[in-house]
């Protein structure tokens, strides 16, 4: 970190630029090959991507007397009244293709004796239809797949150790990006970017994702002109391992869809009484009460012995050896739970081929919004998400020519002031926790205007020390604040319980409010700024 300006190097993509290398950003540039794209990787390719951490797998309508309609119907009731219909019945229709593209590429999925897929059954799902692979270990070993396969790729360029902070914008459409390497600033010449830089799980204290995964991606967007989706809709696990750790292990809802059961220390359920479906209860329905009973001083376990027993190290060996470094046997212990941050169903606003209303600029995976989830994430949709919208964004930059386009001299002269620097940790980790408290499982009206007045302060100190050309926490930390801002103004201006955005002060769905959010930054910022 330095207060010296430094060098700014400048380089021509030649290409679409995509920016993330996990599930969606990997498989959209095999998709493009052999036309060639940059690919932008904050880590080492493999590291670092929630993609590689998902256990449940990947749904998919393959058996017998399954159906994608079934699958697109579980879907929507799922999401709470807010799923696109056509979008979900077109993804699910993609995808059987979509995991035959990954058996090809090597992906060792689990079989049965005929050779057929092994599936299991997850929460809300009215069949088995979630493809595995090692029982929990579906997203680490897709990702091993796409990392090799992007490796012997010829027309795949990947920048290891570079992060996008800024996008770049010509006459009202994207013209590049100006990006944290290794060797100091770097600005890129690219008529057409992909974000594929995750979700928002970084901003949370407690959470199942990598923790730089920090709504980055959203943020940049949204500062750039680009409308967010859906932003309050924040999926919480029902099922975190209540251990320390940072970010917290997952236990997959594959347990409770072989049976476990949630218990507290006497063995009462306590999803009894709550919903009919008891463990498969929709996710938002499950973490709240154990939320619940957790703040009533309770604590709430997964009981996987009569269900799995001995069974639980060969079929979960990932959860296995998460239970084992804290001490706990789930072959003959109590498993203890609490609820953490998982999954984002807004994100940058997009279409049907993964286009944003910026010209210029796609999103997949995570990162966007399509309509897919609505207020509450089916099991196992995400990773079919980021496949079927990394292919679709594939095949729309396909036939599109490279627009010439200009980097703006106002973003090139301050690329090189505050070069390197991000957030403060202390107040990073201060965000993360305020973040949990008021904008976590269950929100108010009181916490979410207190959360935004954090939020405005923070910015506008944070505006106030770039003017004098000494920012404190740089592009990176804007970005999160607008990721953050977003979430909270929209949580605040929805004035009712849905999916996964529940408010006490307003506990009940409003049928008038069964609508989908579209919001700028701006907007955001004037719910802020009257908070």
């Amino acid at each position: 970190m330095t207060d010296q300006p430094q060098a700014l190097e400048v380089m021509d993509a030649g290409a679409p630029v995509i920016v993330g290398a996990g599930l969606a950003g990997l498989f959209l540039a095999l998709k493009m090959a052999p036309a060639p794209c940059l690919v932008l990787s904050p880590a080492p390719l493999g590291d670092g991507a929630s993609s590689a951490w998902a256990q449940g797998g990947i749904a998919a309508a393959l058996a017998r007397g399954d159906s994608p309609a079934l699958h697109a119907a579980d879907t929507a009731a799922a999401g709470a009244g807010l799923v696109d219909g056509a979008v979900a019945l077109s993804v699910a229709e993609e995808a059987a293709a979509r995991i035959e593209d990954l058996a090809r590429l090597g992906t060792p999925f689990d079989r049965d004796a005929s050779g057929g897929y092994v599936q299991s059954r997850e929460a809300a799902h009215s069949a088995r239809r979630v493809v595995r692979v090692g029982g929990d270990g579906a997203g680490r070993a897709v990702m091993a797949t796409l990392v090799a396969a992007v490796r012997r790729t010829p027309s795949i360029r990947v920048l290891e150790g570079v992060t996008a902070e800024e996008i770049l914008t010509d006459d009202g459409r994207v013209a590049g990006l100006l990006c944290r390497a290794p060797s100091g600033p770097l600005a890129i010449r690219a008529s057409a970017v992909v974000l594929a830089t995750g979700g928002v799980g970084g901003l949370y204290a407690t959470t199942t994702n990598p923790a730089q995964v920090r709504g980055e991606g959203l943020g940049m967007a949204a500062r750039a002109g680009a409308p967010a989706g859906d932003p309050e809709f924040v999926q919480f696990h029902p099922t975190g391992l209540a251990v320390p750790g940072d970010p917290t292990p997952l236990a997959s809802e594959a347990l409770r869809g072989e049976g476990a059961l949630l218990v507290d220390a006497s063995g009462r359920r306590i999803m009894e009484g709550v919903d009919p479906a008891l463990e498969l209860a929709p996710r938002d329905i499950v973490a709240r009460a154990i939320h619940r009973e957790i703040a009533a001083g309770t604590r709430v376990f997964l009981d996987t012995r009569a269900a799995i027993g001995d069974r639980f190290p060969e079929e979960f060996p990932t959860i296995d050896a998460h239970c084992r470094a804290a001490g706990i046997d789930p072959v003959h212990d109590l498993i203890p739970v609490r609820p953490a941050q998982h999954y984002h169903m807004g994100g940058v606003l997009t279409d049907a081929r993964g286009r944003s209303a910026l010209p210029g600029l796609h999103a997949a995976g995570e990162t966007a919004c399509t309509g897919l989830h609505g207020a509450n994430r089916l099991a196992s949709n995400s990773l079919l998400e980021a496949l079927v919208f990394g292919a679709r964004a594939a095949e729309d930059l396909a036939g599109t020519e490279a627009a010439k386009v200009a980097l703006p001299d106002a973003a090139l002269a301050r690329a090189g002031k505050g070069a390197g620097r991000g957030p403060d940790p202390e107040r990073l980790q201060a965000l993360r926790r305020v973040m949990d408290r008021d904008a976590g499982v269950e929100r108010d009206a009181e916490g979410l205007r207190r959360l935004l007045r954090l939020l405005e302060d923070a910015d506008r100190a944070e505006r106030v020390a770039a003017a004098a050309g000494r920012p404190e926490g740089g592009a990176s930390w804007r970005n999160m604040l607008a990721a953050a801002t977003l979430i909270g103004a929209a949580a605040l201006a929805r004035e009712e319980s849905r999916g996964g955005h529940h408010r006490r002060d307003f506990p009940q769905a409003d049928p008038s409010r069964a609508a989908r959010t579209v919001m700028t930054l701006a907007e955001a910022e004037a719910i802020r700024a009257g908070a």
